[in-house]
């Protein structure tokens, strides 16, 4: 099993809220022979990723790394 591990440090617990809502539907999908677990703890964000291949884990990684940035730059934007 491959697995990444990411942490996202945040200016606020509004932010990690918005991320976290934003990245739920995206996880209830569920991507083909993929694991994602997100939890997230006052202004900080975990984000692991397990998969079966290294191709997946890529995919998977920029996927929910894209996702993360689109909110961000949504969130700014408003």
């Amino acid at each position: 099993m491959r697995c990444a591990k990411f942490t996202f440090y945040f200016d606020s617990k509004e932010e990690v809220s918005i991320i976290v809502k934003s990245l739920i539907p995206e996880i209830k999908q569920k991507i083909p022979n993929t694991n994602v677990e997100i939890t997230h703890s006052d202004k900080t964000l975990y984000l692991k990723i397990e998969t079966n291949d290294i191709s997946s884990l890529r995919a998977a990684c920029n996927s929910y790394l894209r996702w993360i940035d689109t909110a961000l730059s949504v969130k700014k934007t408003i």
